[in-house]
């Protein structure tokens, strides 16, 4: 007899605690969208009423040509307005990104068990963790995703601990570490940016600084099984991103919604806008760190994610993220110039702990960093 969906605990410890997740459940035969996966109609995503984002992907050749400086206004001004963008000719292969989506559903089509091996409790490393919705013993509505985190320290590491079958694939004419190849190009792409925005405010680029922003990268794989009824259901709650920049690997159903923070020409504010897949493009978003070092001129833009009835769809995030021991706080010659600090000065260890303390709303896990005396 299998287990019941329908009563709280066993529909936890089948998905959580035994790390069958919800494809498990989804595999199992499921007729019906469980109460712990129904979202309360505020969280709910109308994709019908959501307009796609239009601006054309940023042309990332650019920046080591004559259209440098045009390149570098798109970037900042994508990055104070949405706080999200679509770059092209980034440098990554294109077919190393389709490798890496059939990399994704084949390790999520793995046996349970293989997959279980992973979960934090168990994890044989501290570098992997397979896991399902993101923060689940504190949430009111659980997510519809399952996802591994593989932690990059060096290649060393990631070839001793990160799971076999993410490790090696085939790739062009011989055999290659997929998810390392992808982060080393990204991370290339990822300085570039990071240059651009950081000159902007004023910082310059042999600034140590900019090294400890992106001194950690984490690779996830996020799988989102087909749902019965997507309407009832989130693949990702509302949230920013806790730490520089995310660059994202959309496959071609996508399901990625932005909310407008400001009126702008796409839209008004408090408006969603869905990011549309665009082949061979990566997106890109402003994390809660840049926000906090540009004392609000770069937006840390809050997101989530629709889950489908169509099929099975997989993203892949590299999120940066700065040494746990830095101290973060708006730059000095921001502040004087604003005459006002928007946030306090902490260690960055200290907010990525509050912000996997508790579960995904909105932007609140800024408030931790909020300085009392800010309007």
């Amino acid at each position: 007899m299998g287990p019941s969906f329908d009563d709280g605990t066993s529909l936890y410890n089948f998905v959580v605690r035994d790390g069958n997740g919800v494809k498990g459940m989804v595999d199992s035969g499921l007729t019906t969208v469980p109460a712990a996966y129904t979202q309360p109609p505020r969280e709910r995503i109308d994709k019908e009423s959501a307009r796609k984002h239009e601006q054309p992907p940023i042309d990332l050749s650019r920046l080591d040509g004559p259209e440098h400086d045009e390149v570098a206004v798109e970037i900042v001004r994508a990055a104070e307005t949405l706080g999200f963008f679509q770059v092209i000719n980034h440098g990554v292969p294109v077919d190393l990104l389709e490798s890496l989506k059939d990399t994704a559903h084949k390790f999520f089509g793995l046996p349970p068990e293989q997959k279980a091996v992973y979960r934090s409790e168990v994890s044989p490393t501290p570098l992997v963790k397979y896991g399902t919705s993101f923060v689940p013993e504190k949430e009111k509505a659980l997510e519809w995703k399952d996802y591994i985190s593989l932690q990059y320290v060096n290649d060393a590491e990631a070839l001793q601990h990160w799971p076999i079958e993410i490790r090696i694939e085939k790739y062009l004419h011989g055999f290659c570490f997929l998810g390392m190849l992808h982060l080393r190009t990204s991370i290339m792409m990822v300085r570039k940016l990071l240059e651009v925005l950081m000159l902007n405010l004023g910082m310059k680029l042999v600034d140590p600084k900019i090294d400890a922003l992106i001194d950690k990268k984490m690779v996830n794989m996020n799988f989102y099984p087909t749902c019965l009824n997507p309407e009832l259901t989130v693949g990702v709650g509302r949230h920013s991103d806790m730490g520089t920049l995310t660059v994202l690997l959309q496959d071609r159903i996508g399901g990625l919604y932005v909310k407008i923070e400001e009126d702008m020409k796409y839209g008004k504010k408090g408006e969603w806008v869905e990011i549309p897949p665009t082949s061979g493009a990566l997106v890109i978003n402003v994390g809660d760190m840049l926000q906090v070092l540009s004392n609000k001129r770069y937006k840390s833009a809050e997101h989530r994610v629709r889950t489908t009835n169509i099929a099975s769809r997989v993203s892949i995030p590299i999120f940066t993220i700065p040494k746990l021991t830095e101290k973060i706080a708006p730059l000095p010659h921001l502040v004087e110039k604003d005459r006002i600090a928007h946030y306090r000065e902490f260690t960055f260890v200290d907010y990525m702990k509050n912000f996997f303390g508790n579960a995904h709303e909105g932007k609140k896990s800024l408030d931790f960093a909020k300085n009392v005396d800010s309007s």
